[in-house]
């Protein structure tokens, strides 16, 4: 088994502003508690309390195509 959350526990510090830049990027929330060896459930909270969005912008609903 590989400890995702190898961060667990540890202040935030500067993983604050790459939570930030990389939700703005619409990077999913998986992917972010990866890069950042964070739980999504960590992500999701230490969002809600920075007031940053993990909602996906600039996504048409059901990935629809024009044709």
């Amino acid at each position: 088994i590989v400890d995702v959350a190898k961060n667990s526990g540890k202040a935030w510090g500067s993983q604050e502003a790459e939570l930030r830049r990389l939700s703005a990027g619409n990077t999913p929330t998986r992917v972010i508690g990866l890069k950042l060896g964070r739980t999504e459930d960590a992500v999701r909270a230490k969002a809600q309390d920075l007031g940053v969005s993990l909602r996906p912008t600039n996504q048409s609903p059901y990935n629809r195509r024009k044709k």
